[in-house]
């Protein structure tokens, strides 16, 4: 299939992947559910009998870029072949690339082989596109369109085929495309402060990108700790990592440019995920993208994953991993949608793992600045339960209101805490100095060095001190444009070359704090 910039969407012909897509949705989902609810219950055997513990904790990473066009910052059309010379993975859209890191211990060396091997996989990655005028952005949304098209017709572009919706500008992964032609109702929208959308697939989800990092427990009954005390440190490490304030500017409605930059959230990539995946208002259907619930047992956690709707149901062979005996409740969780969520895999029995994949982070400037993320948060994993520290008292609803709050306003959002002796604040400079202390405790318990620890830590917190993050650089930077009386997308574009520009100079090495000095 031909999209209509002349540009194959994937491998598969259109007529392929309809008859993809109707194979699936011909799936008899009940007996789908079925097999996962009977793979549950030996997961929950295999996990209360050790198979999911490990030694030492672990720790690993993935990491979502965009194309865009070296010479204009365009959005671009990565190659299939491109993609997979350079070994990175497909994601949603055509202009999507993601890399994971391979698990490691955590420990000095461990967390120097995960900031190693993302450097060692990008340098290659950036050399080999640019032969082909492509650069990879570490970003937390794109706001340049491809050259002679909007985003709203890029992410709305989509076919129908033998009854069958495809998007034009999507991978041709028959997953994508089956979650816009079942039943589950995805609302397919952008409900964003002077932004709305409507599509008919998923894609409109491709605008964001984020660094998802991944901490193991080492007695997998304890998940639910661990996962109680990774919903209570999500909002500040979110407000923290804020990078996508502003939409590609043809998306906004027709309002002044100053009322859009003055309610302009933080960190837009969560509204997004939400509003394009789970129900519209007034559906009762659960949602699926969400903050989620405690969990009492890890039992809890697994019948979560079972109850949550299944968006595309796959009849599935036995394989030849160890996981694969949970084949089913595996496939079941790849759309089970959490901010924070549990994980239990493992390709062989001394692979298994229960873990905890934390998802409100977005894209950021450096590689140095994503891995000071999966180092305090996993330096915090180690501290917390450890300490017995009472945030895990926090009410639950008063961490999910810190979280959507953190959302919109990062580093200026009124966050409530509780500090180590029981006291409760909303102090930013006490907040923040327990989870640097705390963070760096638990790295030094791993056998990190002060230094090392502090190495990692260092670029976070220079944000706080400076009360800078990369979303409040790229609001002042168009607030000031605008300011000036410059066109509001032409003030955008203005921050996202500039953003692109100073990433191209330390995106491998350095931090961003080390723009402003």
């Amino acid at each position: 299939m031909l999209n209509t910039h002349g540009c194959k969407p994937g491998d598969m012909s259109a007529s392929e992947l309809a008859d993809r897509v109707a194979e699936v949705l011909a799936t008899d989902s009940e007996a789908f559910n079925e097999r996962a609810r009977e793979e549950a219950q030996a997961l929950k055997s295999a996990v209360r009998d050790g198979t999911f513990d490990n030694t030492e904790a672990i720790v690993g990473m993935e990491l979502e870029l965009y194309a865009v066009d070296e010479q204009t910052d365009a959005l671009q059309r990565v190659p299939r072949q491109l993609l997979e010379l350079i070994g990175f993975e497909k994601e949603l859209g055509l202009h999507n690339a993601e890399m994971q890191t391979s698990p490691q211990p955590l420990n000095t060396h461990g967390l120097a082989a995960q900031r190693n091997e993302l450097k060692a996989s990008l340098m290659p990655a950036q050399q080999r596109v640019r032969n082909e005028g492509i650069r990879l952005v570490s970003d937390g949304m794109w706001t340049v369109p491809p050259a002679g098209e909007t985003a709203e017709t890029y992410l709305c572009d989509c076919v129908e085929q033998s009854g069958v919706r495809i998007g034009t500008n999507m991978s041709d992964s028959v997953r994508y495309h089956t979650m816009a032609n079942t039943d589950y109702p995805s609302a397919f929208e952008i409900d964003a402060p002077h932004v709305s959308l409507q599509a008919e697939t998923v894609m409109p989800e491709s605008l964001i990108t984020s660094i998802q990092p991944h901490y193991q427990i080492p007695h997998a009954p304890d998940l639910p700790e661990y996962f109680s005390y990774a919903l209570r440190i999500a909002a500040p490490l979110l407000a923290l990592g804020v990078n996508s304030p502003f939409f590609p500017p043809d998306l906004y409605d027709d309002a002044p440019d100053p009322e859009i930059v003055a309610g302009a959230n933080m960190e837009n990539r969560i509204g997004v995920f939400e509003s394009v995946l789970n129900p519209p208002d007034g559906d009762s259907t659960p949602p699926k993208v969400c903050f989620p619930p405690d969990f009492d047992t890890v039992e809890d956690a697994i019948d979560d994953i079972v109850a949550d709707d299944t968006i595309v149901p796959v009849d599935l062979p036995s394989g030849t991993r160890f996981d694969d005996d949970f084949v089913h409740l595996r496939h079941k969780h790849g759309s089970y949608w959490r901010w924070v969520r549990p994980v239990f895999e493992g390709a062989t029995r001394s692979a298994a793992n229960a873990r905890i994949e934390f998802r409100p982070l977005a894209a950021q400037p450096t590689v140095d600045d994503a891995i000071g993320f999966a180092a305090v948060f996993a330096g915090l994993m180690e501290s917390l339960p450890r300490l017995e520290h009472p945030i895990q008292s926090l009410d639950w609803e008063t961490a999910k209101q810190n979280f959507y709050t953190a959302a919109r306003n990062g580093l200026r959002a009124k966050i409530e805490w509780i500090t180590a002796d029981g006291a409760t604040t909303t102090s930013t400079e006490e907040i923040y100095g327990e989870l640097f202390e705390h963070a760096r405790e638990g790295l030094e318990q791993r056998g990190l060095s002060a230094e090392e620890a502090h190495g990692y830590i260092r670029p976070l917190r220079e944000r706080v001190d400076r009360r800078l993050t990369p979303a409040r650089w790229k609001h002042d930077y168009v607030r000031r444009r605008v300011e000036e009386n410059v066109p509001l997308a032409e003030a955008i574009w203005g921050m996202q070359a500039t953003y692109i520009r100073h990433q191209e100079g330390n995106l491998l090495e350095g931090s961003f704090v080390d723009w402003f000095e």
